[in-house]
């Protein structure tokens, strides 16, 4: 299967800190990838790293096989990359409504997407204009979701979508991010395991800023050991 990412060996530092000495990561087209490791393993910058936020010293970002590596990451999410950050980052004050219209490339965007979103999260139907801060958590990961939808993304990426969720939300975002994969790719970083082995085909493990292990769910749930010493999970 071809690739839409293919990140090479980056490297990439926050002020003098050396967070990613060496990552590479494959997605690809039409799947789910996971980006598993403990906290602090450099996850979350690696999805920065891509999207421009912390720009890599050396190292190379391919998406749909062009160098992306030195662009802005205004320039990044104009090729069709979208970004689910984690704590959401939704605009409290702004209703549902401003803040999936604020998401819109071009003028349309939304009146395209609206049917798509409200399908999968109806409850962004119901609540279109409270203000984001009127939201549940559950509710604000659906926002913030549905902001990444509404333009042409052809790859998204999530950061942490289940955390500080209640089990019965965290099953209902499986249920539509598997719907998600049959529209975009997904780089997904995510801490719950149970989660990551019901969404994902393949995995990356971030350690101490390398990803020294890849390959399909399947082989990682079935080698306990290797959990066990990256992950720490029984």
């Amino acid at each position: 299967m071809s690739s839409i990412l293919e990140v090479q060996d980056i490297h990439t530092f926050i002020g003098q800190f050396h967070i990613l000495e060496g990552v590479t990561v494959s997605v690809p087209q039409g799947g789910i990838t996971v980006l598993l490791g403990r906290n602090g393993a450099g996850k979350t910058t690696t999805l920065r790293s891509i999207m421009g936020l912390r720009p890599p010293s050396s190292g190379s970002i391919l998406f749909d096989g062009k160098p992306i590596h030195g662009k802005t990451t205004y320039a990044i999410a104009q090729l069709g990359i979208g970004y689910v950050p984690e704590h959401r980052a939704i605009f409290r004050e702004l209703t549902v409504r401003e803040n999936l219209q604020l998401a819109e490339r071009k003028r349309g965007d939304l009146a395209r997407k609206t049917e798509f979103i409200f399908d999968l999260f109806p409850d962004l139907q119901r609540l279109i204009d409270l203000p984001g801060g009127n939201l549940s958590g559950g509710q604000q990961q659906m926002l913030a979701m549905a902001r990444a939808l509404v333009p042409d993304n052809r790859l998204l990426l999530i950061d942490e979508p289940s955390e500080g969720l209640a089990p019965v939300i965290i099953d209902q975002l499986i249920v539509a991010i598997q719907r998600l994969a049959g529209t975009v790719s997904v780089l997904l970083v995510e801490q719950n395991f149970r989660v990551a082995r019901k969404l994902a085909q393949d995995y990356v493990i971030i350690e101490e800023g390398h990803s020294p292990m890849r390959g399909t769910m399947h082989d990682l749930v079935s080698d306990p050991a290797l959990i066990q010493r990256y992950l720490g999970v029984a």
